[in-house]
């Protein structure tokens, strides 16, 4: 059996649709999980229907479940000083990231909206795939030794916001225990919501001022691409800003509808 075979009878099985992942990106991480369990690919599908646990962890495994605390802080800072303009006066804002993982992305955002006082002018939702990851971002309690290195990234968009905001504003850490949790205040205002971007909409009514859509469209063949931004689109409002990875460009497709602006994108009627 083939990966094309495996990912159609996967799919049929147990509604995950991959088919249209990157094709390197899909073969490298089903080899991994095939030599890690010890596993064919006929195994696999063999036990997937009586085994939900096993169909978590595959989709977990294929799924790139990594986040990070203001991931290329100048593309943070350039965002802190954007939004203020952008977002329309007398409205609720509606802030989107779409792949959030594990949520530290939408914290750093929550964040930026708490220093700069737009906390009740701004909803902010994450979604994602696995519903496990999503309930560890709405814990906000994440392993302190692997993420440190991310108070430097804090401290360097407070600094160059000329802000002298401490981290532990939005963090208590406990080295004893190796974490670090978010304060309460984010918790409440992140919502959380699932959602398998290849096949649903958005989980929520409104229309969209901002989306963050970073290292997600990497994983995706140009056909899933142009599919995902089209449905993306339907939900922003025209001039809703785009935010991608640093080492991602729009698919050819699109680029008449999302129009470069310094590290960001916006949409065009």
């Amino acid at each position: 059996m083939d990966i094309k075979d495996f990912l159609k009878e996967f799919n049929r099985r147990c509604g995950f649709d991959f088919s249209d992942y990157s094709t390197n990106s899909i073969s490298r991480r089903l080899s991994k999980i095939c030599e890690e369990m010890g596993l064919s690919f006929e195994q696999i599908l063999n036990m997937v229907v009586a085994d939900k646990q096993l169909v978590q962890t595959i989709v977990e495994d294929i799924t790139v479940n990594t986040t990070e605390l203001f991931r290329d802080p100048s593309v943070w800072t350039a965002y802190a000083q954007l939004l203020p303009k952008h977002l329309p006066k007398q409205t609720m804002s509606t802030i989107w990231h779409i792949g959030c993982s594990k949520g530290l992305e939408v914290y750093s955002n929550l964040i930026i909206i708490n220093e700069l006082g737009l906390q009740d002018r701004c909803r902010v939702f994450g979604t994602d795939i696995n519903p496990t990851v999503l309930e560890n971002a709405q814990k906000g309690v994440y392993p302190y030794s692997f993420n440190k290195g991310y108070v430097d990234n804090f401290n360097t968009v407070m600094h160059s916001l000329n802000l002298n905001t401490p981290f532990e504003k939005y963090f208590s850490i406990d080295e004893q225990a190796d974490t670090m949790t978010v304060s309460p205040t984010l918790r409440q205002q992140a919502r959380f919501l699932p959602q398998d971007l290849v096949k649903d909409r958005a989980p929520f009514a409104y229309r969209v001022d901002v989306v963050f859509l970073r290292n997600v469209m990497i994983y995706f063949n140009e056909q899933l691409q142009n599919r995902v931004l089209s449905n993306v689109l339907e939900k922003m409002h025209d001039g809703a800003l785009f935010i991608m990875g640093k080492q991602e460009d729009i698919p050819q497709a699109m680029k008449s509808r999302l129009l470069r602006q310094g590290p960001f994108y916006k949409k065009f009627k």
